[in-house]
């Protein structure tokens, strides 16, 4: 079940806000001592997050299967993408909904009847823990997420099913604006750098890509060679963009690679502005990566 995005935060009776986490979905299926952790796209992640895995096949219940986030959190408990990526902090898997357990179908049933079975599976100790509920007004929500530094909030109808699709009855709200972009190009080095300078960046729009700008920050120099090498293989001689832009000596390549990219804002002409690169997503299929309606 996934979130539509809303622009503004709200507050609706029957309703309850979480946390937004910054992160890996994922889906943790127990059946017995078997577990496995699938991505969004069907990427298994057990080897990945062993210790993740270990602590769902240690629950007491016979089957589950379980909905959340794995993440990893700074010193100040805010979960960051570029940690998880990076892995300098250990992952963490915030759980927020249950969909079977003990051989129950749940997905039919209010959300708070599902958020109990979960509390009633979950031991409380890490890696494992249960996702953040904010106030139960939806301003109040939105501004305590804002307090903390949270990604942004997920409200939820606690009346609702789940339903494997994107749905009205959960609703998110950024607080800091990151998105997923598809790498189209990269500028050549300049200075101290090596390898290349910025990475173009694009988004489907209504069946065409189109420019949203370039980012040049946010890189190590293990990164930098990571995504060269991994870039070779979709190097192309022209752009895929409708509107390419103007930059001398630009590499041209088949948007295939997701990155993900935090900025401070939309530019009148639907350009970021301030954008920080954090990392490659590989759950998240190039189709997938639309053009929000907020630019231009």
């Amino acid at each position: 079940m996934l979130a539509t995005l809303v622009p503004k935060p709200f507050d609706r009776p029957g309703w309850v806000y979480e946390e937004k986490y910054d992160g890996y979905r994922i889906l943790a299926y127990k059946e017995g001592e078997r577990v496995r952790l699938l991505s969004r796209n069907a990427n298994d992640r057990t080897a990945v997050y062993r210790q993740v895995a270990a602590a769902v096949g240690a629950l007491s219940s016979r089957t589950l299967l379980l909905d959340g986030e794995v993440v990893a959190f700074d010193r100040k408990g805010v979960s960051r993408f570029q940690l998880l990526q990076q892995g300098t902090a250990s992952p963490a898997y915030a759980l927020f909904d249950c969909l079977y357990a003990n051989g129950r179908d749940l997905r039919h049933e209010p959300l708070e009847v599902r958020r109990a079975a979960l509390e009633a599976a979950l031991h409380a100790h890490l890696p494992l823990f249960l996702a953040r509920r904010l106030a139960k007004n939806g301003v109040a929500a939105y501004e305590q997420a804002k307090r903390k530094g949270y990604e942004g909030l997920v409200a939820k109808d606690a009346a609702s099913p789940y339903v494997e699709k994107r749905s009205t009855k959960w609703l998110k709200v950024k607080v800091h604006q990151e998105e997923e972009f598809l790498i189209v190009g990269y500028t050549p080095p300049e200075g101290s750098r090596s390898r290349f300078g910025a990475l173009l960046l694009g988004a489907n729009d209504r069946g065409r890509l189109r420019y949203v700008g370039k980012v040049g920050t946010g890189f190590s120099e293990r990164s930098l060679a990571t995504l060269f090498r991994a870039f070779q293989p979709l190097v192309r001689k022209t752009s895929s963009l409708v509107d390419p832009p103007r930059e001398r000596g630009v590499t041209y390549l088949t948007p295939r690679l997701v990155a993900q990219v935090a900025f401070e804002e939309w530019t009148a002409d639907g350009k970021l502005r301030q954008p920080v690169f954090l990392g490659l997503r590989d759950d998240k299929k190039p189709e997938e990566v639309v053009l929000p309606e907020a630019p231009g």
